[in-house]
């Protein structure tokens, strides 16, 4: 079911998780990163990023659950 899932999933769809993912990643290794070397300014930066890519997976969660909606209706 999950291989399914991803297979009919649209490429938009696939931008915002990548894109999440992508975030998210990049602020837990700039949080590692000040977190080394003491930088409370980097460190209150990285949340924001980790932030943001937590808001679009949620985007993401809500565009694929209204295609889905979308496609019972049909």
């Amino acid at each position: 079911m999950l291989n399914e899932f991803w297979a009919t999933a649209s490429t938009a769809y696939k931008t915002l998780v990548f894109g999440a993912m992508g975030l998210i990643a990049v602020g837990i290794i700039l949080n590692i990163v000040a977190n080394t070397s003491q930088n409370q300014g980097l460190a209150m930066a990285s949340l924001a990023v980790i932030g943001a890519g937590l808001v679009l997976h949620v985007v993401g969660l809500v565009y694929r659950g209204q295609q889905i909606r979308k496609g019972y209706k049909k």
